[in-house]
């Protein structure tokens, strides 16, 4: 499937944030923090950190190509990097190949790190995002053209984060679904978990018949707090959500 432009990005109306974007290879990162906290250097910080997780994860697969190919759980070598083992344990967990969660991987250990500088962060990543606030958030839904698609959006309170909130499309993006939802949306307090959930559950979705099975599929995971589905102008909804207009 063909990269489509994150035109979501220009959509931010958080005016207590400052968005800078960290690309190094395939991982495109959009990071929100506090404007207080920003600086060039911490930029360069991020960019930093994110090519040494990265260089962990490429060395990895040089001894393990099987973790970076199949779509099955798969045991991380010995002495593997704990990121490596996160990533498979998770994986494990929704039935799919490591993988299936590094971008949701990218987004948590990004914001993680960052919260020694700033005390809101948001980290998204291809429509996989990671949040920590102090105040109430409102995150839209990006579906690709389904009408619904940056209408509505899910209320995150600050009690609720860190959270995880990540996206499967089978309409949108380059990442491989077998589904043909415009967008299904797991939300949890692990983004490797809500990932590689995500993709579990979009692999489900056919046809509009399957959008309730979908998210009652994906609450059954523990750790899994909330479920959207949508396929056009349909959506189905399970778990600790609070859905508004956008």
């Amino acid at each position: 499937m063909d990269y489509e432009p994150r035109t979501y990005r220009t959509l931010h109306s958080d005016n207590d944030l400052f968005h800078f974007q960290v690309v190094v290879g395939e991982t495109d990162l959009d990071i929100a923090v506090r404007k207080e906290n920003f600086s060039e250097e911490l930029k360069k910080k991020a960019e930093a950190f994110v090519c040494a997780q990265r260089n962990l994860i490429l060395e990895y697969i040089k001894v393990d190509p099987v973790f970076f190919s199949t779509l099955k759980p798969h045991c991380a070598q010995p002495q593997a990097p704990a990121i490596i083992e996160q990533m498979c344990e998770k994986a494990a967990v929704a039935g799919v190949g490591p993988m299936a969660a590094v971008a949701g991987l990218f987004s948590e250990i990004v914001g993680k790190w960052l919260s020694r500088y700033s005390s809101d962060i948001i980290v998204e990543n291809g429509g996989d995002i990671w949040l920590k606030s102090s105040k109430k958030r409102s995150v839209a839904i990006y579906a690709g053209q389904s009408p619904l698609s940056c209408r509505v959006g899910v209320e995150i309170s600050p009690m609720r984060t860190p959270l995880g909130i990540c996206t499967s499309s089978g309409t949108v993006g380059h990442s491989l679904s077998f589904g043909r939802a415009d967008a299904v949306v797991i939300l949890a307090p692990s983004a490797v978990l809500a990932d590689a959930v995500a993709t579990a559950a979009g692999n489900i979705v056919q046809s509009t018949d399957d959008l309730e099975e979908t998210v009652r599929f994906a609450c059954d995971f523990p750790g899994v707090t909330g479920a959207i589905a949508i396929i056009g102008d349909r959506m189905a909804v399970f778990g600790d959500v609070k859905l508004i207009p956008v």
